[in-house]
């Protein structure tokens, strides 16, 4: 049985395709195309609009208009590539005409390029989370210690920078280390109010670069603050992102671990079945409940609001999903490889 609410939800996502149709017929330059995308594919676009209205909805109705989300994206998309090609030819056509060029000469092919595969990850998750109700933060990659280290519970002292501790650019100021620095500066923000927040990009570690590691990354944090958030909450929050995300459901181990910002911390492993391989577990992310001191920190009063968070690195959970073998495909910018995207 279709409720009113659901029915409304549908009306809402045939209005959006009526509304592209209607503006596509309009488009006249390579600029309209521009403001057509931005304006139905945008992080402030009529789409991502749509995703907020479903946050109050059930998994599964989230998880059908999903599907629906990403049909009519792509039909998009594909309108957008379709009228961008033919105003290109016909501008083409016209300074051949201008310039009197002979227009049967055989010219080289230039293929279209594409979002980059990391960056695809990254929208295919904020659409996940921005349906469950998440905001979006950006933060900086020139970070000071006192967001990246002090307010996240690691002080001077704490061995546990031993791990994090590179790229300074003065005594105060680094690249960041991970993207949990955007955490307190949230909370100082929001001053006291509930808060569902993720945020990516990139982030540097002194590490050596081979198959699995790199001392540049991606990754992708989030955060809920709110009163009697528990373990649960983070587990269900992660099964739905994770059966979302790879479209079946996940066999996930769940072992204790050990974060200075998180406590209990907890770490999430997924079973992987290569082809002709033994099956494994491979961690993916880590997470646990917000220590009471950022809390603290971030103006909140821990005896009252809870929080959970969790790490997600973007070419781990990309590499699991395309079955790239070696980290560094997405940095070679071997075309071999990007155009497969």
């Amino acid at each position: 049985m279709i409720t009113p609410k659901i029915q409304n939800l549908n009306n809402l996502l045939l209005e959006i395709e009526y509304k592209f149709k209607k503006k596509l017929e309009e488009v006249k330059t390579l600029d309209d195309v521009i403001n057509l995308e931005i304006q139905f594919l945008g992080k402030k676009s009529l789409i991502k609009d749509f995703l907020n209205h479903l946050k109050n909805n059930s998994l599964i109705e989230k998880k059908n208009f999903g599907k629906k989300i990403n049909l009519l994206k792509q039909k998009i998309i594909l309108a957008l590539q379709t009228i961008k090609e033919k105003l290109k030819q016909k501008s083409y056509d016209e300074i051949n005409f201008q310039k009197n060029i002979n227009v049967g000469l055989p010219s080289f092919f230039l293929p279209c390029g594409s979002i980059h595969p990391l960056n695809q990850v990254i929208e295919q998750i904020e659409d996940i989370f921005l349906s469950l109700g998440y905001e979006i933060h950006d933060g900086l990659e020139l970070e000071k210690e006192l967001y990246n280290f002090d307010m996240m519970n690691m002080g001077k002292e704490h061995p546990s920078r031993a791990m994090q501790d590179s790229f300074y650019i003065d005594e105060q100021t680094l690249l960041r280390t991970h993207t949990s620095s955007v955490q307190v500066k949230s909370m100082l923000a929001r001053k006291s109010q509930p808060l569902k927040v993720i945020s990516s990009g990139k982030v540097f570690r002194r590490d050596n670069d081979d198959s699995n590691h790199s001392h540049q990354f991606m990754q992708l944090e989030g955060f809920v603050i709110d009163k009697n958030i528990n373990l649960k909450d983070l587990k269900q929050h992660i099964l739905f992102f994770l059966e979302t995300f790879f479209n079946k459901k996940p066999e996930i181990r769940i072992r204790p671990s050990y974060f200075p910002f998180t406590e209990p911390s907890i770490e999430v492993d997924l079973l992987v079945t290569p082809k002709e391989k033994p099956s494994f577990y491979l961690e993916i992310l880590g997470a646990g409940l917000i220590h009471p001191q950022v809390i603290v920190n971030g103006g909140y009063d821990p005896l009252k609001y809870q929080g959970f968070a969790f790490g997600i690195g973007i070419e781990r959970i990309a590499m699991l999903k395309y079955r790239i073998e070696d980290i560094r495909s997405f940095y070679n910018s071997d075309i071999r490889f990007l155009k497969q995207f």
